[in-house]
């Protein structure tokens, strides 16, 4: 992380979030594009979801991006704002508008989903070293990137892979793959990904985009292809996590076992899980259940985005013995520690645990 002499100011924020977010359209009953009649709008972004669980658990974060001069524009910035998100370094552009996009209602994973993006040549797609403000992003305990930006444009791509460049009193420097093949033309997206990865101090990558991606097989294959970052985060769906430091550690932690409404936006969840972990130096074991958990909390909600448990709440569950981690069972609105069992019999929204 930044050194801080004794004649240095400490970072201004916990963590520096990049990256695009979107003006979000998502179906009001299930079934394929061409047949819904009506969308509900929302916002969604890896990095800004991020941000938002984030400052949602108390942390102080910021998101820098741009933006359209426009009505989603502003949309954008009340409704990340609003979460506790410092949103003051979003840039206007005036030429370009903000990107959308509309999605189905089903699981992205199954063969019906369908998304249709309309991002090219987005505000967010002109981010670069001289249309942001650099010192701004490094002024952070931890800055947040993900392999969608690079994917956005040239200008991103040199971006990132600036920002990734190891060099003295950078912040910690986090990167979640992120690897989205539609984005990418032809085998472009495998190369461009490995550069920030191995520029990174923390990575976050699934064991499936790491076999798409680069052909890798298994946790330990990764980590031989990325001996670099000080700690990487192998995610393997409902089987759980194991985190490599280069130290030689090894930490695996299954996932409990969720009722789940929605995949989508679990790994922005998991992300924050851990780095909030992270800023608060629990151990490692502790890090990946914090993931977990904030990554249960979005399965259990229908959206992108969740209300994270309270954090003693959390605590509390990620310092239960092996067994009873074992058994853990999460259903929706398992975060509310003021449901009654009652009220959980008949809408089964209670945390299962022994």
């Amino acid at each position: 992380m930044t050194a801080t002499g004794p004649h240095s100011a400490p970072p201004a924020v916990d963590v520096v979030a990049l990256g695009e977010s979107m003006v979000t359209f998502l179906p009001t009953r299930p079934g394929r594009l061409a047949d819904v009649p009506a969308f509900e709008r929302g916002i969604g972004g890896a990095e800004s979801n991020l941000a938002c669980a984030l400052a949602a658990a108390g942390h102080t974060v910021r998101w820098v991006s741009r933006v359209g001069a426009d009505g989603f524009g502003d949309h954008l910035l009340e409704a990340i704002g609003a979460y506790g998100v410092d949103v003051s370094a979003v840039r206007r552009d005036p030429a370009r508008p903000t990107g959308v996009y509309f999605r189905t209602a089903g699981d992205r994973s199954g063969d019906a989903h369908e998304v249709a993006y309309y991002r090219a040549g987005s505000a967010a797609s002109a981010m670069s070293a001289d249309t942001l403000d650099t010192d701004v992003l490094r002024d952070c305990r931890i800055l947040h990137l993900t392999g969608i930006t690079p994917a956005l444009s040239a200008d991103c791509r040199d971006l990132v892979r600036e920002l990734t460049a190891r060099r003295p009193g950078r912040p910690l420097v986090s990167f979640d793959v992120n690897h989205r093949p539609e984005l990418w033309a032809g085998t472009e997206g495998p190369r461009a990904l490995l550069e920030p990865a191995r520029g990174a101090d923390l990575v976050f990558v699934g064991e499936d985009e790491a076999r798409a991606a680069w052909g890798l097989d298994g946790a330990r294959a990764i980590r031989e292809a990325l001996p670099e970052p000080e700690t990487l985060v192998v995610k393997r769906g409902a089987d759980g996590a194991t985190a490599y430091g280069r130290d030689g550690s090894e930490v695996t932690v299954g996932a409990p076992a969720v009722e789940v409404l929605a995949h989508v936006g679990a790994g922005d969840a998991f992300a924050a899980g851990f780095l909030s972990a992270t800023l608060r130096g629990l151990p490692v074991r502790e890090r990946l259940r914090h993931g977990h958990l904030m990554a249960a909390a979005a399965l259990t909600v229908p959206g992108d985005l969740a209300a994270p448990p309270a954090r003693d709440h959390a605590d509390r569950l990620a310092s239960l013995d092996e067994e009873a981690w074992g058994r853990l069972r999460l259903g929706p609105g398992w975060t509310r520690e003021d449901r009654t069992r009652e009220d959980a019999g008949r809408a089964e929204e209670e945390v299962r645990e022994p």
